[in-house]
């Protein structure tokens, strides 16, 4: 291959497992000609790809040096890992799977500790009366400074800031650094919350930090030479069909006489797309709409005359210029 586009996928466990599935369902089939234990492969039926298999962490750097050109990871690596994620990538697409949150919790016997700022009150205090600070075990070091010094997050969250600590940083299990005697309060990932719970520990009411879940990631490092960038587009495009198609649902109605203004009043209601168009008087009219409005829309077309309606899933859609594409488009070109 020459100059082939580099695609970083977990090597091992559940998230492998999901994205492997998540890609296959979009026709990108991951084949490695060694067996499973070879940490090369390719995609079946699509040219210039090689799949390199490494860890979750491992793809966060390499998108953020530009060894790989797209990779898949959880967000919260990328917000740990690369400290000027925009600048360095691309969040192209998230895939429904590996959700976590990154959350501050303290210790359920401080009951008067709810939010931030009351653990800045705590940590003030510590410094006042026992002349040391507050002490936070976490492997997010980088996220937990931004928090604690009351950055706005990605997706609008901020905390009050807190001064008075210092890191610890966790090498094992965080969540039992409290209980242990190294730490005052844990900065930690969370799927459930269970794990917390069983260590007597409560999370914050706006210490939620990151909501986090698995990311299809481009490099603005990398080589995107033309090779490259067409193969990108090539799995960008299965994508966006596969995903698109996840979303909605397809709606055959039938009418006798013309559907024009009708369209166009279920698609500022409903949200609701004519991908082919006006039908003639007599043939079915398609609609496209998202799941959450499937009924809505059936009982508007029942309402409107519509004769025999019919709903259904499909496997992919194929729009032309799907905004997955145009925002890696836009991303390479502005780098």
């Amino acid at each position: 291959m020459s100059n082939p586009l580099i695609l970083g996928v977990p090597s091992k466990g559940r998230l492998q497992e999901n994205v492997q599935g998540f890609f296959a369902r979009a026709g990108l089939v991951f084949t490695r000609s060694g067996g499973a234990r070879e940490y090369r492969g390719a995609i079946a039926d699509v040219a210039n790809i090689e799949v390199a298999y490494l860890s979750a962490s491992e793809i966060a750097g390499q998108l953020a040096s530009g060894a790989v050109h797209l990779g898949v990871t959880g967000e919260d690596l990328i917000r740990e890992t690369i400290p000027d994620a925009a600048s360095s990538v691309k969040l192209l697409q998230p895939l429904g799977f590996g959700y976590a949150d990154v959350v501050v919790a303290v210790p359920k016997a401080w009951i008067d500790v709810r939010d931030m700022a009351d653990l800045d009150d705590v940590a003030e205090d510590m410094r006042r009366r026992h002349g040391r600070r507050l002490r936070v075990a976490t492997k997010y070091v980088n996220l937990t400074r931004r928090f604690f010094a009351g950055e706005v997050a990605r997706d609008g969250r901020s905390a009050a800031g807190v001064t008075n600590y210092r890191i610890v940083e966790s090498s094992g299990a965080t969540e039992g650094a409290p209980a242990a005697g190294v730490a005052d309060v844990v900065v930690d990932i969370t799927t459930t919350g269970a794990t917390l719970t069983a260590n007597a520990l409560k999370v914050l009411d706006d210490g939620v930090m990151l909501k986090s879940q698995a990311q299809l990631v481009a490099s603005l490092g990398a080589d995107w030479s033309p090779d490259a960038t067409r193969a990108a587009r090539t799995i960008l495009t299965r994508i966006a069909a596969e995903v698109r198609a996840r979303a909605i649902r397809e709606v055959r109605a039938s009418f006798e006489s013309r559907v024009e203004r009708l369209i166009v009043e279920l698609g500022a209601r409903f949200d609701a797309r004519a991908p082919f168009g006006a039908p003639s008087p007599g043939s079915p009219l398609v609609l496209h709409v998202p799941k959450r409005a499937m009924f809505g829309l059936v009982e508007a077309l029942s309402a409107a005359g519509a004769g025999t309606v019919t709903v259904s899933t499909v496997e992919d859609v194929f729009e032309p210029d799907p905004p997955l594409v145009a925002t890696f488009d836009a991303a390479i070109a502005g780098r």
